[in-house]
């Protein structure tokens, strides 16, 4: 019998985390003297108070939806995928190079071809720990690591020496033709008489992510595929008396995670910088290991948690401007998120598994 009930598992620790690092953000605001009330309203306001802080929040969550699943996949094969960052870095490879390389006449047959590069890409990026890890015994933490760095010279070196428009100085591609643009929510939802989410680079990226999530619910719940991955995750031991192949399922997870964190170049580079650019993935790989956290490595998790992360990404912009509080302290936020979902969760577990398993006893 389970300590506590599912929900409470899903829903109660990572609100009562939340709760936690919400508090301590709010001394370490009152730490630097400001008002720690007024820095929420603001944040509020900036990130969800108009169309154009909702289409920064959006933006944003896309990429984290996107980089939360790739670790979620891996994280259910007891796999920790760091790489994110990474095979998002090369999924925008794949991304400007299908982009640049064809005259396409409508951007939704750009958008099916860019995305599958993307997730060739990414996946590809992800099959060299896999192999690695499964055949070599090298650990998939170190491997993928050094592959971020990899990653980020390789992109470098492409953008500097190949794919720089010639005359260019800036480390970047040459501006994705016109039938390559993704279609805005501006594009999309304003009216002649109502312009929404002016400028805002929320694009029809964030609709492929919420397709995403569907995807990735159906698969590791819905199919046999699923099922062995889940499996193997819970007990090696148990798969393998099973028949379940553990060199077959982590390289099979690992593609899977790594085309989706290649997705996410869709969103960054197609949809809003509209070239490949350096450090276009700005972090968001590293973000997704927390999303995945917090989410529980369920894709309706996932999805709500990169909502709170797009929200604490843009709302701590409007801080940056409108007040004397860092943007640094926003990283400080999320890390105490990080801090009290992932390496103190048993902290808040096993007073709450205690108090569950008393209100069980005393109802007998």
């Amino acid at each position: 019998m389970d300590k506590m009930p599912k929900w409470a598992d899903v829903v109660l620790i990572p609100l009562i985390s939340l709760i936690l690092a919400t508090i301590l953000s709010a001394l370490v605001i009152l730490a630097i003297g400001e008002d720690p009330i007024e820095a929420v309203n603001l944040m509020v306001t900036g990130a969800l108070g108009s169309t154009y802080g909702w289409g920064y929040t959006l933006y944003y969550a896309t990429n984290f939806i996107f980089t939360g699943l790739a670790v979620a996949v891996a994280f259910h094969a007891r796999l920790f995928n760091i790489g994110g960052e990474g095979q998002a870095m090369l999924g925008g490879l794949g991304v400007a190079i299908v982009c640049l390389s064809v005259q396409w006449p409508h951007w939704t047959i750009a958008l099916l071809a860019a995305s599958a590069a993307a997730m060739v890409f990414g996946a590809a990026w992800a099959a060299i720990p896999a192999y690695l890890q499964a055949k070599r015994g090298s650990h998939i933490v170190i491997t993928t690591i050094m592959f971020n760095f990899i990653a980020a010279a390789l992109l470098n070196y492409m953008l500097v020496n190949i794919m720089r428009p010639q005359g260019s100085q800036d480390p970047a591609t040459a501006r994705f033709p016109e039938a390559a643009h993704l279609p805005t929510f501006q594009s999309m939802f304003s009216t002649a008489e109502n312009v929404m989410f002016r400028g805002a680079p929320a694009n029809v990226t964030f609709f492929i992510a919420l397709l995403a999530c569907v995807v990735v619910w159906a698969l590791i719940w819905r199919t046999r595929l699923g099922y062995e991955i889940r499996a193997y995750g819970k007990t090696e031991t148990g798969a393998v008396y099973a028949g379940i192949s553990p060199v077959r399922i982590t390289i099979i997870a690992m593609l899977i995670s790594g085309a989706l964190a290649g997705l996410m170049a869709i969103n960054n580079v197609m949809g809003e910088a509209e070239r490949l650019v350096l450090n276009s993935t700005e972090g968001a790989g590293f973000i997704g290991i927390a999303v995945a956290l917090m989410g529980r490595s369920h894709p309706f998790g996932v999805l709500l948690a990169a909502l709170l992360f797009g929200f604490l990404y843009q709302g701590g912009a409007e801080l940056a401007l409108w007040t004397s509080i860092p943007r640094e302290l926003i990283v400080v936020i999320q890390a105490l998120v990080i801090l009290f979902t992932g390496a103190l969760d048993n902290m808040v577990r096993m007073p709450l598994e205690k108090l569950f398993l008393g209100m069980r006893q005393g109802a007998k």
